[in-house]
């Protein structure tokens, strides 16, 4: 026979119980696993080519290039998650991207246009194009597959039209700066580039002021937090990486002019997504369309929006990668649409739609970037690299669908 008893009347409530350390980081990783599951592979890798490379990898110059290499694929990645998220997809920034890169020679080339007055005409072609493609998809109700595909053969055309099959070059030192370019040199003469420093001060700054501000939201809201030993061991590991990367990159040239715009435009759209109405309307899009419906999102405003914001990138894009080339040419961009779906979804994005991240996209975009960088410098063929990362974007949506199954159950 049991008995149970029961507090007395009046009697104080026991406390609840507080989770151990343990149990708040295992559920910080489950919350996180996909992007804490690529940070360990881009780390696993990292480490893998240093070693295999006899430290190649991870020398100045090489970080240098391997940024300016993956830059445009980053900024199309950046755009194409959000695209991912919203619940559509975009096959046409390849072919968008030779396009915009074709009327920026065409403009600095032939008629001379200041390559400001060119750079801004082609983010202006990107957002027209953009809000073309967009128009179709959510006004008129076509599947965004089909309009892409229309719009990556209807670009890749126009761009044979627009160069008449040739390259034109070359282009102005200012405008070649935006993929080849470092920041100036300033201040007295050190071992380091001493505005790369300064920059990697103010990093470490934003990065400690933003993990204490969401430590101590997320206290005032009465949520599980890493306990203050954890928190702080967190706090050092990014400002250790922070600096590391910091020094790489002061000890070479400084950070690159196109790793600046890189890093605007991750904050202003991390932010968006994040914090802004249309971001969180996004991500319900994505989510459900029809709740998002009943719940007030104006839906084809959102994909509207989203697909003039992927246009600018792709725009952004193609002029970076025409910078880099010196050169508007009919096959540039070829197979990029690929390349940023695959670091979406590398860096956890949902084919569902919903789910995925800006800083994810980046993530996915390293590894891609890293993986190339590393499988040449060791001096593996380009058709094993193919196959390499074909499983790797297999084993990132395979892992995806696995995390689902076991959410559901």
């Amino acid at each position: 026979m049991t008995t149970t008893t029961t507090p007395p009347p009046g009697a104080p409530e026991a406390p609840p119980a507080v989770p151990s350390a343990m149990t708040l980081l295992v559920r910080g990783v489950r919350a996180n696993m996909r992007q804490y599951g690529m940070l360990i592979a881009l780390a696993f890798l990292v480490v893998l080519f240093q070693i295999w490379t006899d430290g190649t990898l991870l020398l100045p110059n090489n970080v240098s290039n391997l940024i300016q290499q993956n830059s445009y694929i980053l900024v199309l990645a950046m755009g194409m998650v959000i695209v991912i998220i919203a619940g559509h997809i975009d096959l046409s920034v390849g072919s968008l991207v030779a396009f915009v890169g074709a009327m920026a020679a065409v403009m600095m080339v032939r008629y001379d246009v200041p390559w400001v007055l060119a750079l801004l005409l082609s983010l202006l072609i990107g957002a027209v194009a953009g809000a073309w493609q967009g128009f179709f998809i959510a006004y008129v109700g076509i599947p965004s597959f089909i309009v892409t595909l229309a719009g990556m053969l209807l670009f890749r055309g126009a761009t044979q039209i627009v160069l008449e099959g040739q390259s034109l070059a070359p282009f102005p030192d200012g405008f070649q700066n935006l993929a080849k370019g470092f920041i100036p040199e300033m201040g007295p003469y050190t071992q380091y580039h001493n505005p790369t420093l300064v920059l990697g001060l103010c990093a470490v700054a934003f990065l400690l002021l933003r993990e204490w501000r969401d430590r101590r939201r997320q206290l005032a809201h009465d949520l599980d937090v890493l306990p203050t030993g954890l928190w702080a061991a967190k706090c050092g590991a990014i400002t250790a990486a922070v600096v590391a990367f910091t020094l790489t990159l002061a000890s070479f040239h400084g950070v690159p002019v196109v790793m600046l715009i890189m890093c605007g435009l991750l904050i202003v759209l991390g932010y968006v997504m994040r914090n802004a109405v249309v971001g969180r309307h996004v991500y319900a899009l994505g989510g459900n369309k029809a709740a998002a419906q009943l719940s007030g999102v104006k839906d084809k405003r959102v994909t509207l929006t989203v697909f003039v914001a992927m246009g600018v990138l792709a725009a952004l894009a193609g002029c970076v990668y025409a910078a880099r080339l010196n050169a508007g040419t009919p096959q540039a961009g070829l197979n990029f649409e690929l390349e940023a779906i695959a670091a979406s979804f590398i860096g956890g994005a949902s084919m569902s739609g919903g789910v995925g991240t800006v800083m994810g996209a980046v993530i996915g975009g390293l590894v891609l970037g890293v993986l190339n960088n590393g499988m040449s410098l060791v001096g593996i063929g380009t058709d094993y690299q193919q196959v390499i990362k074909g499983l790797v974007l297999l084993a990132a949506v395979g892992f995806d669908v696995w995390n689902k199954r076991r959410a559901a159950r």
